[in-house]
């Protein structure tokens, strides 16, 4: 176990077979405990619920952020830079649509950072980020 706090996080599905072919099968979060309308996985360390809740999954609105239209409600992962680019590009070889693609955002400033949003199957926004410097995830 980490000393590292863990967060945990519930979201909204609309379907729980898709949310475990997305969750599990294409990003490789392990799931964990289940029951008839929810299911736990494993995203990179840290605790995410789907619940199903037809009527409040997806996003709704978006804010721009360094040239890109970011949806406002999202939940995503820091990842190692490696990790990210092998994200990447497996989402890339599945056939996955990005909402905003693989790019680098802030470039030459303090909070330079590697970044893509994917949607999953009840639309719900997530974002991927790295850093080269993880010491500037906060960097102003």
């Amino acid at each position: 176990m980490t000393e590292r706090a863990r967060f945990h996080l519930a979201f909204p599905v609309d379907d729980l077979a898709k949310a475990r072919s997305f969750y599990a099968g294409l990003l490789g979060c392990p799931e964990g405990r289940a029951g008839d309308c929810w299911v736990d996985f494993d995203f990179f360390g840290h605790q995410i619920v789907a619940h199903l809740s037809p009527d409040e999954a997806g996003h709704k609105a978006h804010n721009l952020v360094d040239g890109d239209e970011v949806p406002v409600r999202h939940f995503g992962a820091i990842l190692p830079m490696a990790q990210w680019r092998a994200l990447a590009a497996r989402l890339r070889d599945a056939g996955m649509r990005f909402l905003i693609e693989p790019e680098i955002r802030f470039e030459g400033l303090p909070g330079e950072q590697a970044t893509f949003f994917v949607l999953d199957p009840s639309g719900n926004a997530l974002e991927f980020k790295a850093f080269d410097d993880e010491t500037r995830i906060f960097a102003k």
